[in-house]
């Protein structure tokens, strides 16, 4: 995996820049733009830091080949219903979801 293409493609995801990420997880500015200048590669402390506070992201969603799904608050907490209801109530409960969806007019 090429580090520098994935932090740039999240930075680019964002329309961030080096400066406002090194604000965000709390580096210093020289610090998170020399990963990008001198195309060293951080150390997994540093990266980890830039992942957890500066995108929001795990290591292993960072490294994942994935799309992965970030969980937001709102989104755990579904989450941590769902898990324990029984096969009937998830498919009486994506049925409900799936009415509502189609009930909502589209976004402008």
């Amino acid at each position: 995996m090429d580090v520098h293409a994935k932090l740039t493609s999240l930075l680019k995801e964002r329309g961030w820049t080096a400066y406002r990420l090194a604000i965000n997880c709390g580096l210093s500015e020289s610090t998170v733009s020399n990963l990008f200048r001198r195309n060293t590669l951080p150390t997994i402390d540093t990266l980890e830091t830039v992942c957890v506070k500066g995108f929001g992201i795990t290591l292993s969603q960072f490294f994942a080949d994935e799309d992965v799904i970030e969980l937001t608050p709102d989104l755990r907490e579904f989450v941590k219903y769902w898990l324990p209801l029984t096969p009937t109530q998830k498919t009486a409960t994506l049925q409900m979801m799936r009415a509502m969806s189609e009930a909502m007019p589209p976004n402008p």
